[in-house]
């Protein structure tokens, strides 16, 4: 294992099998991409097992898109994944809850951490939309969970290299921070050396057309959102190895 640590945030088999090939350490496997990754199907996490041999496989437990203040329903649904996600081989398992206030949601965190033993966990991004990140990182690395995923609450990893290098320091070992959003070929070099932070979570995505040849532009799937539906991204193997190497060049 080396200094630097990669993981890709996949969207589907295909995308977690160019992850391997490209070097990855893990995949976090989510579905619902463009609500920023909820949990995917057991097919999906069962298949995504079966193909990884040497990467290490994390699983989303996001029940929906949209904020992070769950109902004992949508808890319980966690709770279900959880459950699923460890019966099928999975590695860890990334999930965040919060109050109404933006506080880090200490009970609901606790059932779902319980749940989790022996796992490794991973608080994602609802960090970023705490109220008070270094209050919320305190919680956090006493909860349990083995790193935080985050932006530096900033639209990309790269806008919230001040906050990121702050809580590094803070963090003094007592955690991982797996820095995420926006990583790419041309600026996780950056990012590692302003903020000292060794993990890396980052898609590598190309867009791929559609091979159908009948097409009726005119229907779309997401009714009166209007999605693509003849182009699909996916991980490409060329792009987590030119991220992984243009990181490795630099130290």
């Amino acid at each position: 294992m080396g200094k630097y640590q990669f993981e890709i945030c996949t969207n589907s088999v295909e995308s977690c099998l160019a992850a391997q090939e490209g070097g990855a350490d893990r995949v976090e496997l989510c579905a619902g991409i463009p609500e920023g990754g909820t949990t995917p199907s057991y097919g999906e996490i069962a298949i995504a097992r079966e193909v990884l041999t040497h990467t290490r496989l994390h699983v989303i437990i996001r029940p929906r898109g949209g904020d992070f203040l769950y109902s004992d329903i949508e808890i319980r649904t966690m709770l279900k994944d959880i459950e699923i996600a460890r019966k099928l081989g999975a590695d860890g398992v990334v999930f965040g809850c919060l109050t109404a206030e933006g506080e880090v949601d200490l009970p609901a965190m606790q059932k779902l951490m319980e749940a989790a033993q022996g796992l490794s966990v991973t608080f994602h991004r609802a960090f970023d939309v705490c109220r008070n990140p270094q209050k919320a990182l305190e919680q956090i690395i006493k909860l349990g969970c083995n790193r935080i995923l985050t932006s530096g609450q900033q639209p990309t990893a790269e806008l919230g290299i001040p906050l990121l290098e702050e809580l590094q320091k803070q963090a003094t070992g007592r955690i991982i921070l797996l820095a995420g959003c926006g990583v790419n070929e041309n600026n996780i070099a950056r990012i590692a050396a302003e903020t000292g932070i060794y993990e890396f979570h980052f898609s590598a995505r190309e867009n791929i057309q559609s091979e159908m040849k009948f097409r009726n532009e005119a229907v779309s799937m997401g009714g009166t959102v209007h999605i693509n539906e003849y182009a699909r991204n996916v991980t490409s193997v060329r792009r987590v190895k030119e991220t992984i190497e243009s990181l490795h060049k630099r130290i």
